[in-house]
Formats: C-alpha cells, structure tokens, sequence
C-alpha cells in the first residue's frame, strides 16, 4: 500500500500496514480454537460453560442437521435470538453447511421480521422459546419460503440446579403452544451426527452472512457479506489491539488461549458486537460472557454491573450509550470493574467526560473507532493506548485498509488533506454488495485508481496527523444508542396509519442516547389523534429503539417545491429550540 497520512509517526508500533491469512473459511476459527484449546471455556451464562470442543460439536451436528432438512450451498438461514450460548454454535453450524446466515433483531415485531425473512428467502429460523419471541416468529414466517422453525429453550444450557428449579418454579422462560411441526434444538443436537458435510468454500466469495442495514430511502438492504470479510477483520483487530496485560508490563497483543473475558453486552446479530465479541473471543480462544439483555435488573443495567464483577472480563466493546449507563448507575460504587483492561467504542460519538469516568473506575483504556454492517464493520481504530488515541476521532484506518477523503457530487475526486469530503473506504471487509440490489450498489461503489471503494454517507477529513474525523453526516440517519435509525422506514411505517397525511421523522440530540427519533405528522383532513395512540401504533409496528420518543402534530410539514421533506429544516428546529432553553 502507498504510504498514506496516517502512516507516520503516529502510527502504534508493532501494527503491520498489511495482513494475510483471511482467505479461509470463516469457521475455521472456531474448528481452530477447538482444536488448539478444547477444554478451555468459550461461552458462559448463569454459571454454565461450554468449552471449545462442545461448541464445535454442536456446531457440526447443525451443519449435518440442516444438510438433512434439504438446505444446500448458498441457502439462507435465519438466527431469531438474543445474545444465548447456542448463538455461536447456531452461526458456524449453519456456515459449515455453506448456507448463509441471516441475523435478525430479536426485537423485531412480525412484520418487521417477515420482510426480512422474504427480502433475503430464508429457508430455515432459529428463535427463542419464549412468550413473546416464538409467537412473533410464527406471525412473521407466514408466506414467506421458511419450512422449518427450530426453537431454541435456554433449560438445557443452565446448570443442571438452575434448570430443575427454574422449570420447577416457572422461571424459565418457555411459549404457552407449539405450532404442529416446529422442531426443539435439543431434539435436532441430539439426534443429528456431529459430522458437518463437506462444502467446498470460496472464502473470498462464497458468502457468510447477509445483515440488513438501512437507506434514507426505501426499506432495509441486506449487507451480503463474505467469509473473507469478516475474517479480515477478526485478524486486523487481533493484529491492532496492543493492551497492557499487567501493570507496568509493555504493550502486547491481545493473549490467546484463555487469557481474556469478553462481554457479550453488544446484540450479536449486529455486526459491531458479531464481530468485536463473538468472532473475536473466539479466534483468540478466549472466555464469552453471554448478556442477553444488558438493560435487565433495577435500576437498568444492574445486572450486567453485577455479571462483571462476577466473571471478571478484560475486554469490552461497546456503544456509548452503555459507557454512559455505566458511569452514571445509581449503585456504580458496590461493583468492583477493574478486571476491564481493553475496551472499544463505536456507533457514535463518546463524550469525553463519559471516557474519563469510565476509565478512571474500572483502570482500563477505551479507544473508539468507526465501521458500518457494510463493512463487516470495522473499518478505522484508535491507537489502543492513552497517549496514542486521538479523541474526538475515529483514529487510522486498520491494516489493509485503505480511506480516501472524495468529492460530495461524484465520489471520484479524491480531496486534499484536511478538507471535508465524503468518506470511502477499500479493503478486504467490504461487503461484495447490498443483496439483490443492484441499482443501491450502483449508488455506493465507486472505481478509484482502479480499486472499488465504498461510499459511506459520512462526511469527514484527515487531520495533519493522520487522524480521521467525522465532522457530519450526508445520511438523514438517526443514531439512537449505537442503533441506526433511519427516517423513511420509520415514515413508511407511519404513512399505514389510517389518520396520518404526512409524517416526518428527524432525530434529536440527546445527552443520554445520543439521538433521539422525532416524528412530526400532519394529520388528514377532518382526524383528530393524540401522541399517545400514535406511540401505541408505533409500538405494534416498530421496533423499540426506532420508536419516535415525542410526536408533533403540525398544521403542514414542511417540504421542498418537488414535494420532498425538508428533514434538515425540522432538525435545526430543534438543535436552536435546545439552544434557547
């Protein structure tokens, strides 16, 4: 790679500017690690363990399970679930298949889900035995190609104790009814021989994993993401993140073999804690602590205060709004967290007040970064260290990744130093394309000095030191939480409502969750509504973090001359109503 701003002086010792090796099947990380470690630890969840080589087990019976239910090369299978231990030997089962995995939010409602399941023509869905979740999944796979629901119960990955006094008393959770037909993962493990089929990969390729992603028009795209993408990205972290493992000891690598504790506090059907977490505790075979619910206990967030200080993790990525619920918990000073060595933000801005809270707690060092589901999704870091970070930036592009800085009106004309442009980024993480798409990659894939580039949507520029900074966005996107949000499926979901003429969503800086959704709505002729059933349509039909916290019912809603919501002109609004308060 030609030598580019950030490779000076700043750059951290010890990171090559290039890396090899990720042109492997992706589970070869986890039949690695078994293989190398297979009595250590991999997963943990209320006390219960799962080595390394009981993961690769289940994982093959999967593979060999869903080879006899007619899934072939290339097929879709779809993982409905929180952050439970069975996620990981699910995602590499269905991958030694050859099929390909869609992850879905668990907090998705029926519609939400079955356009996703149609969009991508899932085959097959995983999902939690649970009285909300499994009902969902029956409302959501109707007309769409799915012939099979496997349902996953959590009895069977408690501690033998839990589990008996959990069904005893009625506290694990389980559906009132089964639908004729449905499968019981147990069942399928149990009976299925741990002998994955033989499936000729093309790591660069051949797809692991399609994630849905936004547009500030249209619905949700599936990100179609490679194995090579995301074992590029696995290897550039192992490769970036050089953390101090004793007080007073050099910078090293992060130590494989058992050293290290994840926090699986980030949704793994997200690409940030999928990749950051999940794939990366388990290529450094190291520890996962399972959190299927980080807001879980009173006051939220107690219960993963609680799980740190039980299980000890070194090392947690996480968006800011977890930094933030963290620093300001009512009951911060009865948990101990110096255990946390290593910690990496992304999502959204971390203020810098949360950052010095944080670390003087726990001891640990955070260092943000940047990436999107697009690109498997990291894409630059901070130095890993306190002297070499930069905040307020997204730090340096890892290693075989290359950003340039490009013109706004055609994505070509690479900018100079300093000046604002729009981010694009080259590498080895870049998705192959939105799935069935080709007019949206048309619009984000550009040919630079005879490379392909992604257009982010982010508007930023390369400091004198190398440094890149996001200064805005060229997206209306919303940011809730480290959760993109964005504007027209929010709309579009509003627009079904019976009353509304007119609805703009736009989003509002917040000092807790970063943003927050607004919604302003011109209703029809002659209708009358209140906030409060337009927020109770919104909770039927939407996800949580997408719901609009505060409706505003308007006369007109501004739009331009061709009709188009002026978005930019309703969010300045409020950034100067916030100011004047």
């Amino acid at each position: 790679m030609a030598n580019r701003p950030w490779h000076g002086k700043k750059w951290p010792q010890g990171v090559p500017l290039e890396i090899s090796g990720y042109d492997n099947p992706l589970y070869n990380i986890l039949d690695e690690s078994a293989e190398k470690y297979p009595n250590n630890v991999y997963t943990i969840f209320n006390d219960a363990t799962r080595t390394y080589s009981q993961v690769k087990d289940t994982a093959d019976r999967i593979a060999n399970f869903l080879v006899s239910k007619g899934i072939k090369k290339g097929d879709r299978v779809a993982i409905f679930l929180p952050n439970l231990p069975h996620y990981p030997a699910i995602f590499f089962g269905i991958i030694k298949a050859g099929a390909v995995c869609v992850t879905c939010n668990p907090v998705y409602t029926a519609s939400e889900l079955n356009y996703q399941l149609n969009d991508a023509g899932a085959k097959m869905v995983f999902c939690m035995d649970h009285p909300l979740f499994y009902p969902t999944t029956v409302k959501a796979v109707k007309d769409t190609n799915v012939e099979n629901v496997v349902i996953c119960g959590v009895k069977s990955y408690l501690p033998w104790i839990k589990g008996f006094l959990g069904g005893l008393l009625g506290k694990i959770p389980k559906a009132e009814s089964y639908q004729d037909g449905h499968l019981f993962f147990d069942n399928i493990v149990a009976s299925a021989q741990p002998q994955p089929p033989v499936v000729d990969i093309d790591a660069m390729k051949d797809l692991a994993l399609i994630i849905y992603t936004g547009g500030t028009t249209g619905r949700p795209k599936g990100a179609a993401l490679t194995h090579s993408n995301f074992y590029h990205n696995v290897l550039a972290l192992g490769e970036w993140g050089l953390l101090t493992h004793e007080s007073g000891a050099p910078p090293e690598k992060i130590r494989h073999g058992g050293f290290h504790t994840y926090l699986g506090v980030l949704p793994w059907y997200h690409s940030f804690g999928l990749t950051v977490a999940m794939l990366s505790a388990c290529e450094s075979g190291s520890k996962l602590i399972c959190i299927p619910d980080p807001r879980a206990g009173d006051p939220p967030f107690t219960e993963v205060l609680k799980a740190v200080q039980k299980y000890r993790p070194t090392l947690m990525p996480a968006v800011p709004t977890i930094f933030v619920a963290f620093a300001n918990h009512a009951l911060l000073d009865q948990f101990d967290l110096t255990s946390l060595i290593g910690c990496f933000s992304g999502g959204a801005p971390l203020p810098p007040e949360v950052c010095k809270q944080f670390e003087d707690k726990t001891g640990s060092v955070i260092f943000e970064g940047y990436g999107l589901s697009e690109t498997s999704p990291v894409v630059t870091s901070n130095p890993t260290s306190r002297e070499g970070r930069k905040i307020g930036s997204i730090g340096f592009p890892v290693p075989s990744t290359d950003v340039k800085i490009v013109d706004l009106d055609t994505g070509v004309k690479e900018l100079p130093q300093g000046e604002d442009g729009e981010i694009a980024i080259h590498g080895p993480q870049v998705m192959q394309g939105y799935w069935n798409k080709p007019d949206a990659n048309k619009e984000v894939f550009r040919e630079i000095d005879g490379k392909r580039y992604f257009l982010t949507g982010d508007i930023g520029h390369i400091d004198e030191d190398g440094y890149i900074l996001i200064t805005d966005r060229k997206k209306d996107l919303i940011i809730v939480g480290g959760f993109n949000v964005y504007p027209r499926e929010v709309e579009d979901i509003l627009f079904t409502h019976p009353k509304v003429a007119l609805a703009a969503v736009v989003g509002v800086p917040d000092a807790k969750s970063g943003e927050f959704a607004k919604a302003y709505i011109q209703l029809k002729p002659g209708e009358t509504a209140t906030e409060e059933e337009i927020k109770a349509f919104c909770k039927e039909n939407m996800a949580g973090y997408k719901r609009p916290r505060v409706i505003e019912f308007r006369d007109e809603v501004p739009v331009s001359n061709v009709g188009k919501v002026l978005r930019r002109v309703l969010r300045d609004e409020e950034i100067e109503k916030q100011k004047n308060q």
